[in-house]
């Protein structure tokens, strides 16, 4: 089909502007009828900028099948937009896949963090990604993604630029201050034998995010590099969340985790049955729990929850 030869010679190209004429002669066709492509591309939610006088460019942060590289068991899936990641793997679930897949949006309707918050997700400006896979293994044994998960994001991140993040217990990733990175996992369970059958990692990253809702503009930023394209952290972050979800057991995960923390040493507050403490962020637990130091000197250990930080 013409859409995608044109979208093929574009590809060829990124970041470069194509005159009308230049693909229709690749094409052997008329400039009307590559409009037309083009036009379609851009509906279906193909980042193609239309350049007045001077013809069409494929953005660089324009995400494509054809980015993204994944073992032959896992599937990948590429919407423009959907309410949320997490939820479209779910649907797949609903449908019977059996293989792992990764689940990318362009845009998500309603994005969910953690606790039931929102997760701010505007079109084509973040990554908005979701990895499916089948544990079966017990729900204990599943509980440490959420710490690798946030593992592979700073290791994605530091792969493909100089940039440095920083992880907030327990799965927020932090850059200079601010959230840059939020995680959600879920399971999909057997009760009876507490079998951990399916996992989902929801994981958002702000990639060149610029206007924030008043609500988060103050703690909320980007990744803002130029080496980072949502392409490139895709196929990063793909690859790094694969190997840890599939090997949870290796010893650099708690070292990459506790070489990044942002709250070790500082002090915190936390709610513990509805009263809210102060401590000292301590340690890391071999589980990924925080061990915190308690103004009396004793120490106590957060195995879940929230926890603020004057930063």
């Amino acid at each position: 089909m013409l859409k995608e030869k044109v979208l093929k010679i574009l590809a060829e190209n990124r970041g470069e502007c194509l005159s009308g004429q230049s693909i229709a002669a690749a094409c052997g066709v008329s400039r009307n009828a590559v409009w037309k492509a083009v036009n379609a591309l851009q509906k279906e939610g193909v980042g193609i900028v239309s350049l007045k006088n001077k013809g069409y460019a494929l953005s660089e942060n324009a995400l494509l099948e054809s980015d993204i590289t994944l073992p032959e068991n896992t599937r990948f899936f590429l919407y423009n937009s959907v309410d949320s990641t997490n939820n479209e793997a779910k649907r797949l679930l609903a449908k019977g896949i059996k293989e792992n897949a990764v689940i990318i949006a362009n845009e998500q309707t309603a994005g969910r963090g953690r606790l039931g918050r929102d997760f701010y997700s505007p079109k084509d400006t973040g990554l908005y990604f979701s990895y499916l896979f089948h544990p079966n293994k017990s729900l204990s044994d599943t509980v440490f993604i959420t710490t690798a998960a946030a593992v592979s994001v700073v290791r994605a991140i530091e792969k493909i630029s100089t940039l440095k993040p920083e992880i907030k217990w327990v799965n927020d990733v932090y850059l200079g201050g601010r959230k840059i990175c939020g995680i959600l996992t879920e399971a999909i369970s057997d009760f009876e034998s507490g079998v951990a059958q399916s996992v989902i990692v929801g994981i958002g990253i702000n990639v060149n995010t610029a206007d924030f809702p008043e609500s988060i503009e103050k703690t909320a930023a980007s990744l803002n590099d130029k080496s980072i394209t949502r392409p490139k952290i895709a196929q990063a972050l793909a690859d790094e969340i694969i190997k840890v979800a599939h090997d949870l057991s290796a010893p650099d995960i708690l070292e990459d985790y506790r070489a990044h923390s942002l709250v070790l040493g500082k002090k915190i507050t936390y709610i513990k049955n509805g009263e809210t403490f102060t401590a000292i962020a301590d340690s890391i637990g071999d589980k990924g729990e925080l061990i915190v130091k308690t103004p009396t000197g004793d120490h106590q250990t957060l195995s879940s929850g929230e926890i603020s930080v004057r930063l």
